[in-house]
């Protein structure tokens, strides 16, 4: 190479470091065995990622040697996008043309996906195996009920499907429950554990956990399989590892016998543990991966000092951690507001108030976050923001759980699994065709030829427009079977013909298509499969749409890994924030938990934190006088700021041991 290029190249390298803090260069450069790097919030962790990604590409290994692992589609496509960008732009990489390799980087789920999709034959599993999202598997408990002879009337599926859920994550099957001694519920959940998984393989199908199940278990009792991917990817990244569950655990084990595996997480963030993540994963690194190095980010470059002052404070009350403490280059900023209102609707009226302010003052709307510990507190909220005229969005209602979308991937789902009955039960007399329930019960088991003669010819109507989803499925870009599909199922038709709502309807199917066309540059047959893939894989975060300028409102849980200039977070009443759900008191391992949670929603602010709370609350119908949350307690006075108002209570400290009431009038 000459000369000028090395120096150019040299250039590049030292540039591209520049751009990184000691302890980045250190998680960065770091090479060859276990790495640990806690990476408090707002470090730059995905910086590091993206950055030791290039720098292992530059100093020659392949990019495909490479896998990064992640939680949500959100972040997946960020580090793609940043991963694609650094290779894209680095002179090196670049001389004299970039080979156009990229590193395997996706979710969890989705690498269970492509574990399974490249080994379906050895499995003796359909290519076109169908993924069950949430509301799929929810039927799928119902018939459960049913089978195993229970009322589905009589219990919750939502908390069965939950209990299953957490098992899978244990990596405990129905044979493995069986025989257990205890509660009623208990005994009966291996039984419908049973009969769900059985539908399930009826079905050709996998739940969101049987992908991270079943695609472990074919790594355990294969050894070639196993060697494929161990001999292909030499180099493992995993983020978000504290919220990792007993089955991730072993797959980054499993897939990482060279020690070449460096894990990025948080501690103060395991919030999940509800959904199997155990924190033990990260705090054990050290002892599972001999030889570890562990780096430190404690460097934020999101928020003030004033707001990392009291995250620190908070948090440093937890035993469970490493011992941390977040510092910024940035300059003070301003204190936060704490509001007491006496009702909840006072509570959301402040909200609405400030977002009004702040609005005015500049800021964009979708800057603006409004935080809650529990899903019910949206509706108040909600309705003050309706009322107000401001632009918000609900973070939750999921863009591929609308009935008219849903409908549609159906229709494109079954076409391609016939046996996914659940689909079609859902499709067959929608749009209404005559297909009544005697018809579609004789259909399903195998008792047509009992029907008369115009009920066979709308079942073979029906069966003749999944055929030709199926065969355009093979010739179509995937933007263009969306609308084939909405043409020739007669949703577009109904819509068209139906009610200002429906007519409304009309725009998330155009907008479905809309999504679909990122699919298109992919060969045939394999962008209809991740396009169904991603459909049922979508996470509440894949509903913040950059073009909404809108509020946003949210659970603290679905904050996680967002940022947003301003930050309101709601409901800090003792028993809702920190959350108790019975009169007993919560456990340590609890009470941590909460603490993390809150201090997730404080990190989550670039500018500045309102913190309110209400002294009365209607919750379920009951209405109830509110001690303020103990973790108000934890953070020092000299960085609140109350409101001057008389007509508000003030707040009082104590000596963060009592608890103190909230209605205290001048």
């Amino acid at each position: 190479m000459p000369s000028a290029q090395l120096t150019s190249c040299y250039h590049f390298k030292v540039e591209y470091l520049k751009d990184l803090n000691e302890e980045q260069k250190k998680a960065v450069l770091h090479r060859d065995r276990p790495l640990l790097v806690l990476a408090g919030a707002g470090s730059g962790k995905t910086r590091v990622i993206t950055y030791r990604i290039l720098s292992l590409i530059r100093e020659g290994v392949s990019p495909s040697e490479i896998l990064a692992i992640t939680f949500t589609n959100k972040a997946a496509k960020e580090m793609k996008d940043r991963v694609g960008k650094l290779l894209g732009k680095d002179k090196m990489l670049n001389f004299p043309v970039f080979s156009g390799e990229y590193p395997f980087i996706s979710t969890f789920h989705s690498l269970g996906v492509h574990l399974l999709r490249q080994n379906y034959s050895i499995l003796g599993i359909p290519k076109h195996f169908s993924i069950f999202d949430r509301q799929d598997s929810l039927k799928l408990v119902k018939e459960a009920l049913e089978r195993s002879g229970l009322d589905p009337k009589q219990h919750d599926a939502s908390k069965i499907l939950g209990a299953i859920s957490r098992l899978k994550g244990d990596m405990l099957r129905p044979e493995d429950i069986e025989g257990e001694t205890g509660s009623y519920s208990r005994k009966n959940l291996a039984q419908i554990y049973s009969n769900y998984q059985k539908i399930l393989k009826e079905e050709k199908g996998f739940d969101f956990d049987d992908l991270l199940l079943e695609s472990l278990s074919l790594l355990k009792n294969n050894k070639a399989v196993l060697k494929k991917y161990n001999d292909l990817w030499k180099y493992i990244h995993i983020d978000e590892y504290q919220d990792t569950n007993l089955v991730q655990y072993e797959m980054a084990k499993i897939l990482s016998p060279h020690g070449n595996i460096c894990v990025v997480g948080d501690v103060d963030q395991n919030i999940y543990s509800w959904r199997g993540a155990d924190i033990r994963n990260i705090l054990n690194f050290e002892r599972d991966f001999e030889n570890a190095e562990v780096v430190i980010l404690e460097e934020n470059y999101r928020s003030t000092p004033i707001i990392l002052e009291a995250a620190n404070k908070v948090i440093e009350k937890n035993a469970k951690r490493y011992e941390k403490k977040l510092f910024t280059k940035k300059i003070s900023g301003e204190k936060i507001h704490l509001e007491q209102s006496l009702t909840e609707k006072d509570e959301a009226e402040f909200v609405v108030l400030k977002a009004s302010e702040l609005i005015s003052s500049g800021a964009e709307p979708k800057e603006i976050a409004v935080f809650y510990r529990a899903n019910f507190q949206s509706r108040i909220l909600e309705e003050a923001f309706l009322n107000a005229g401001i632009p918000y969005q609900v973070l939750g209602t999921r863009f591929f759980e609308r009935k008219e979308v849903k409908d549609l991937v159906a229709y494109i789902d079954a076409s391609l699994n016939r046996d996914k009955l659940s689909a079609q039960k859902r499709i067959m007399n929608y749009p209404p065709r005559g297909i009544g329930k005697v018809t579609m019960l004789a259909a399903f088991s195998g008792a047509e030829d009992r029907l008369n003669d115009g009920a066979k010819v709308k079942l073979r109507n029906f069966r003749k427009i999944l055929d030709d989803i199926k065969i355009n499925s093979e010739e179509l870009s995937v933007s263009k079977l969306v609308a084939y599909t909405a043409k020739i199922s007669g949703i577009e038709d109904l819509l068209s013909s139906g009610s200002d709502d429906e007519k409304e309807r009309i725009f998330n199917l155009k907008e479905l298509e809309n999504l679909a066309r990122r699919y298109d540059g992919m060969p045939k047959g394999d962008g209809v499969l991740k396009f169904l893939e991603d459909a049922a894989l979508a996470s509440d975060q894949d509903e913040l749409r950059e073009d909404k300028n809108g509020v946003k409102l949210m659970t603290v849980h679905a904050s996680k890994g967002l940022e947003f200039d301003y930050c309101f977070i709601t409901g800090l009443e003792d028993g809702l924030f920190p959350m108790r759900l019975s009169d007993e008191k919560i456990s340590e391992d609890e009470k941590e938990e909460e603490r993390r949670l809150f201090y997730v929603a404080l990190t989550r602010a670039r500018k500045k934190v309102f913190l309110t709370l209400a002294s009365i609350r209607t919750v379920f119908g009951s209405q109830g006088v509110n001690l303020q949350s103990e973790f108000l307690l934890d953070i020092p006075e000299d960085l609140i700021e109350v409101s001057g108002d008389n007509s508000a209570p003030r707040r009082h400290f104590g000596s963060g041991e009592e608890k103190i009431g909230l209605i205290d009038w001048d």
